[in-house]
């Protein structure tokens, strides 16, 4: 028969995965509704129980948001302006009651293509803090996600916190999604957009696209174009066909990979225009 653990502290859950494969869930948003009409009967690990990992918490050099943090946890924190990309994201995951139990370090973990927490996670330079019996290791978001439903997470290791360093707590951003409809749908594809400003000019600038690969895509052509341009409406006119060609959109049921290129193109163009209106 399969067990069921909840430990209270970080120590009996590393204690826990060192035995041997398990799953680990925190809302199970994805996990339960992939098992509609089968049981779920493999070994699990819920770790809503332990309250170290449900804070965010500010360090002189970090963001620390724990993997117990809930989308809505996130929607009610007191956050830099640089969070608010992701707190749009975050008011378009699912309905509230999703909001109320899925967590963002669950988004993360699952590596689905369509993860809307990917684009606005690679643009705040996240990093991944995972620990295990053994330590504690720390690895960049963009090395972490190696593709569909992939990660380096070991099976004896456990994702502890998304880290955001507090360099980029001034910076603006945003987030544009596209769907068949508004809310409580898959991401057909998506775009997050930090970006500094000084003296009227565009001083640095990080730009990622999901949806439109296998993981998240940062474009870095298209970031460098960007540098010291006027921050105004105009930032749209930077974008040309090939800062777009790092990605590798599919045919799917919710679009065909020449819409998506496409769209991809028009939302990049809405969210410049939106922010240069900020200025």
């Amino acid at each position: 028969m399969a067990s069921y653990h909840r430990p209270r502290d970080l120590g009996e859950a590393l204690a826990v995965l060192r035995e041997g494969a398990i799953t680990v869930i925190a809302g199970g948003t994805d996990y339960f509704p992939a098992r509609v009409e089968r049981p779920a009967n493999e070994e699990l690990l819920d770790i809503t129980a332990i309250a170290a990992l449900r804070r965010i918490e500010t360090t002189p050099s970090h963001f620390r948001i724990g993997a117990g943090v809930t989308w809505t946890d996130l929607i009610r924190a007191d956050l830099p302006p640089c969070f608010d990309g992701l707190k749009l994201a975050a008011r378009e995951i699912g309905g509230v009651q999703i909001q109320n139990t899925g967590t963002i370090v669950g988004n993360v973990c699952n590596a689905s293509p369509a993860a809307d927490s990917m684009p606005n996670l690679l643009t705040l330079e996240t990093e991944v803090e995972l620990a295990s019996a053994q330590g504690e290791r720390r690895l960049k978001l963009g090395e972490f996600v190696t593709g569909n439903r992939k990660t380096l997470r070991r099976p004896d290791e456990l994702v502890t916190a998304l880290l955001i360093p507090r360099g980029l707590e001034a910076s603006r951003s945003s987030f544009v999604k596209l769907g068949a409809r508004r809310y409580l749908v898959i991401s057909i594809v998506m775009l997050a957009a930090v970006m500094e400003e000084q003296d009227g000019k565009v001083a640095a600038a990080r730009i990622a696209v999901g949806a439109c690969s296998e993981v998240a895509r940062r474009l870095p052509a298209l970031e460098r174009a960007l540098l010291g341009r006027c921050w105004d409406r105009t930032l749209a006119a930077a974008i040309e066909p090939s800062h777009l060609a790092g990605l590798s959109p599919i045919d799917d049921v919710r679009a065909g990979a020449a819409y998506r290129r496409d769209a991809a193109q028009v939302l990049l163009r809405r969210a410049l225009e939106t922010m240069g209106e900020a200025a």
